[in-house]
């Protein structure tokens, strides 16, 4: 795979032609004699290759006038790997429009983000994507709209509100144009009994009680036990649990808050959320998928890490494995640091305190999730002799959340990778490992590796690689731009539990 795949004709015919999953999110592909836009691996019969035209994404498909297929949703395809392997502008902006940033603050909120102007982030925007940020968020909001039509009983002008519509006539015009139906229409096609509350998406049948029941596709393979594993092994106490064989925790969101429980299924994750908002639901889904690393391209990432003979063992064994990521940013640096030179159970202490003593309270009746863990503007009020850590790493803690809480540190996802890395490091009490370790699970760099991790020296020592901090990044560049896929693998030979040693 790579970077502007849909101008290459030839082989994104091929994909069509056999009906290739792994190019589902790469690009979409339009059909002149129907005028509908399809996934690669729509199971109708493809059509003759001068009636198809490749988009790269589906908001350039409806901006030249094609609908969704009815047969391959292709609005429910996994999304592109690109956007979560890039730090460039383009990658940037397309993190911030899933998280909401354009409906709640518009095309100039997006850009004073970025720190561009309106239309230096179109002109981009339209160059690679064949759309503009309105028209991307106007697709994002059809696809909200549709999930919500079809799996649950609202009222449609509360799903015209909740999907971000400014109005219902807009909500109706657009939810026509993209999918070739009424909202009404749509409904009553997912649910043939016409009871909505009875039936969810794909047959998943939704919740009673009011929560949202749907399915997070992703590219095969997908394997599991480490990324469920690390994050229920890490878990804090009231805020993340692992229970029935899901892990759930409660999440901060722009409009309010939420509790989500994941459950892995061999070809999607099974996902239920309840929300305080209904507009939070798109945000809500984006950091899920970003949290699981479910936008990945297992094949490509594989057969890269293959190319080195040490490691192709591991991959061969368990091939798939995701980097364990995040909800929240700052949540994820104040826990990295309260777990600097303690074991994992010292870590989820120390972060359950805070929980208990700062985060906000929430209700969670299917099980004991009780709290939303503490914003920074709330840690940074904390009296730094209420921490039961040494002095060093209390000046580490404070002066931390402080910065995140004036915005002088930013890990959303507008972060410029390298820059905020360097501000990391002038940080007192961050090492390489701290800032690697963040960049690798808040950032999302891809590339992020930690030498001097002591499960990645044993490892190395088992596996017969260098396992001294300069020797290993050396052999390592044959792994990039993969090489936090390539700490997975090496963590997956340790049976030491995980501890948080270095700084």
């Amino acid at each position: 795979m790579q970077k502007g795949m849909h101008t290459d004709t030839e082989r994104c015919v091929r994909a069509v032609q056999s009906k290739d999953a792994r190019f589902d999110g790469w690009f979409f592909t339009a059909v002149v004699t129907t005028g509908i836009y399809c996934r690669p691996s729509c199971p109708v019969v493809p059509p003759k290759p001068e009636n198809m035209r490749f988009h790269p994404s589906a908001a350039a498909c409806q901006q030249a006038g094609f609908r969704a297929c009815k047969r391959c949703r292709p609005d429910t395809s996994p999304g592109s790997p690109e956007w979560n392997q890039r730090a460039d502008l383009v990658a940037r902006a397309m993190r911030l429009i899933a998280d909401g940033v354009v409906d709640r603050e518009g095309v100039p909120g997006l850009a004073a983000r970025l720190g561009y102007s309106t239309r230096q982030i179109e002109r981009q925007l339209l160059a690679e994507l064949g759309a503009g940020p309105l028209a991307l968020a106007r697709a994002q909001r059809a696809q909200a709209a549709r999930l919500l039509i079809e799996t649950t009983p609202l009222p449609m002008a509360d799903i015209a509100f909740a999907a971000g519509f400014a109005s219902i006539r807009t909500f109706n015009d657009t939810v026509r144009e993209v999918y070739a139906l009424a909202p009404t229409d749509l409904r009553t096609r997912a649910t043939p009994r016409g009871n909505p509350a009875t039936s969810g998406i794909q047959g998943i049948p939704a919740n009673p009680a009011g929560a949202l029941t749907l399915r997070l596709p992703f590219r095969t393979p997908l394997n599991p036990d480490n990324l469920f594993g690390h994050l229920a092994a890490t878990a804090v106490p009231g805020v993340e649990e692992w229970r029935d064989g899901a892990y759930r925790r409660t999440l901060r969101l722009p409009y309010g808050h939420g509790i989500v429980s994941l459950t892995p299924q061999p070809d999607h994750i099974a996902c239920r959320l309840t929300l305080s908002d209904l507009r939070d639901l798109t945000v809500a889904i984006s950091r899920c998928r970003r949290m699981l690393d479910l936008d990945a391209d297992p094949v490509a990432i594989d057969d890269q890490l293959r190319t080195d003979p040490l490691l192709a063992p591991l991959v061969d064994k368990a091939p798939g494995r995701r980097v364990p990521r995040t909800v929240d940013e700052a949540e994820f640096a104040v826990r990295a640091v309260l777990g600097q030179q303690v074991s994992t159970a010292a870590a989820r202490t120390h972060a359950a305190r805070l929980v208990t003593a700062h985060g906000e309270q929430v209700d969670d009746s299917e099980g004991g999730l009780t709290h939303l863990f503490p914003a920074p503007e709330a840690l940074a009020a904390v009296d730094p002799a209420s921490l039961a850590m040494p002095r060093s790493r209390r000046t580490t803690f404070t002066t931390l959340v402080r910065q995140l809480a004036d915005g002088d540190v930013r890990l959303g996802p507008d972060s410029d990778w390298p820059q905020t890395r360097a501000r990391l490091l002038d940080l007192p009490g961050f090492g390489p490992w701290t800032v690697d370790v963040i960049a690798m699970r808040a950032l999302g760099d891809p590339d992020a590796f930690l030498p001097t991790d002591l499960g990645i020296r044993r490892a190395a020592r088992e596996l017969g690689l260098p396992s001294t901090p300069a020797a290993l990044t050396a052999r390592a560049a044959a792994w990039r731009p993969w090489r936090a896929y390539a700490v997975q693998y090496l963590w997956a030979t340790d049976s030491h539990p995980i501890n948080f040693l270095p700084v």
